[in-house]
């Protein structure tokens, strides 16, 4: 068996943490108009998610999961098996945290771990894990699609733990290479710059700190289609890490990433967050550095 190829989504199985709103609500939704069976995993739903979810119940299935939990991710297969007979065809590690203030690598909340880390490595490597081991035991091929994002190969001083997070998921994906080729399971990645979900959408404080803008947002239903793409299309083999910005979309290569846009002469063309912005989103971690520093 090796390399997944194109996969038709019509009676597969999706599993998808962070389903619950936002991107992945929106992917949920197009699975279930190509005739996929879909699990969300999630800490809660939004009420427009259950809305969907009372609509579809018998093809769309809320799973309560705390992604830190290694036993609450095994559970999602065991759902998939009592629920729709079978582990899922693909499995989509969508929940994250970005720079939260309860675990953020600047205001010091946390004393041993930090649960973005938790959160945002532990929890896809892991989904990654279980879903390899759900798929050869039943001589499945399979998906494993893991949001990641552009800071995962540029940086963001103030948001340097998500940053980070991102970085150590593009260098895990592209590790899964010959797990395609090989074993037919293909694990990838997506890269969005910033998206309209009520990450920003609903707390104007955070996009005004970290310089949300709608000139540079693009929707999430835009990502969720990319996202398919990826699922879908097998030109797109274990270990392709793709961005997808208001710049345009690409797959980004191991070496010499050039800046996203259209041309170099014009390379970061809806992308770029003002520089205003930027002063503001810098303001609070001055103000740490600056009751950090010894004075005369």
């Amino acid at each position: 068996m090796a390399f997944v190829g194109d996969m038709n989504l019509n009676g597969k199985i999706l599993a998808i943490t962070g389903g619950g709103s936002g991107i992945h609500l929106e992917l949920a939704r197009i699975a279930r108009s190509k005739g996929a069976k879909v699990i969300i995993a999630d800490l809660k739903l939004t009420e427009e998610a259950t809305v969907e979810v009372e609509r579809d119940s018998a093809n769309l299935v809320f799973l309560p999961c705390d992604v830190m939990k290694r036993s609450e991710l095994e559970n999602i297969v065991i759902t998939s098996e009592c629920v729709f007979g079978d582990c899922p065809d693909v499995y989509v590690a969508g929940a994250g945290v970005f720079e939260p203030t309860w675990s953020n690598f600047w205001d010091d909340t946390e004393s041993d771990d930090y649960k973005a880390v938790q959160i945002n490595i532990n929890h896809p490597i892991k989904l990654t894990r279980i879903a390899t081991r759900a798929l050869l035991g039943r001589n499945k091929k399979g998906v494993v699609l893991i949001m990641a994002s552009m800071t995962g190969y540029t940086g963001h001083f103030s948001a340097p733990l998500y940053s980070a997070t991102k970085h150590a998921l593009v260098g895990f994906v592209r590790s899964m290479v010959d797990l395609d080729r090989h074993e037919g399971v293909k694990v990838v990645a997506i890269c969005p710059g910033i998206v309209k979900t009520p990450l920003w959408l609903a707390d104007p404080e955070r996009s005004a700190r970290f310089g949300y803008q709608d000139s540079i947002a693009i929707s999430a239903r835009s990502v969720a289609e990319a996202e398919l793409n990826l699922i879908e299309n097998g030109s797109y083999q274990g270990g392709t890490v793709y961005e997808i910005s208001t710049a345009g979309e690409r797959t980004i290569g191991t070496w010499n990433i050039s800046p996203p846009g259209p041309s170099s002469e014009s390379p970061l063309v809806g992308t770029v967050i003002p520089q205003e912005a930027l002063d503001r989103a810098y303001e609070p971690i001055w103000s740490v550095l600056a009751r950090e520093r010894l004075t005369d």
